[in-house]
């Protein structure tokens, strides 16, 4: 896969795909859609003490770093078990040049934005004293043949439908549902007709929120 590193408008960088003309995070502000889907409208939405966090896919890992960002902040009021799922991880001098470690203040998550990259896939690591990471180097569709707890929050943060159609249709999802609590939330960037109406078909309860920097809308979707 032919990747380069570009800046977007917040000043944080990302990977274009050359060739399919499509990025890992918005062109917009990579740091500020993380915080907004995935923070604003997912973590900070969940009351409950343990959290099972399912992360599709890993990525450049930007968003690990800002649930643990968030956790730091809030005084470690919650224990949090996260598993991010990646068939084609991102190469070494990829994570040294996109520089996240620059993104955020606190040192402890300075030390981990290369760190997470280096821990070995398919085994649970202690990030810190209430924060595990498990990487899964495997394709999207084997996550229905993994064993996981039952997951309270999914960050759906795969490639968009223009260059993964298959990722947005209903079977996926419902692979994804059949391994989350009942109450539990899938947040995504996307606010897709057809993935509003498959989620709908699967019992989700669904919103439109408003999206980050450059996005009219995006979904929130409570699993019944």
């Amino acid at each position: 896969m032919d990747r380069q590193l570009i800046a977007t408008a917040d000043g944080s960088k990302t990977l274009l795909i050359n060739g399919l003309e499509e990025t890992y995070h918005s062109k917009h502000g990579a740091l500020q859609e993380a915080r907004h889907v995935f923070i604003k409208n997912g973590l900070n939405l969940l009351d409950c003490y343990e959290i099972n966090i399912l992360e599709l896919g890993f990525g450049t890992g930007l968003n690990v770093l800002v649930t643990f960002d968030e956790y730091l902040r809030n005084d470690k009021n919650h224990k949090i078990n996260y598993f991010g799922i990646e068939k084609y991880p991102i190469l070494t001098n990829e994570i040294t040049e996109l520089a996240y470690s620059e993104l955020f203040p606190d040192p402890k998550v300075k030390k981990i934005a290369v760190g997470i990259h280096e821990t070995e896939w398919e085994q649970e690591v202690e990030i810190d004293d209430l924060f595990m990471l498990k990487k899964v180097k495997d394709d999207f569709y084997n996550i229905k043949n993994m064993n996981l707890p039952p997951i309270d929050l999914v960050y759906f943060d795969c490639f968009g439908a223009r260059v993964q159609p298959d990722l947005w249709e209903k079977e996926l999802f419902e692979i994804v549902a059949s391994k989350m609590k009942s109450g539990g939330l899938l947040t995504t960037y996307s606010s897709k007709g057809s993935v509003r109406r498959a989620l709908m078909e699967l019992g989700f309860e669904v919103e439109k929120k408003q999206g980050p920097p450059g996005k009219r809308e995006m979904i929130n979707s409570w699993k019944k």
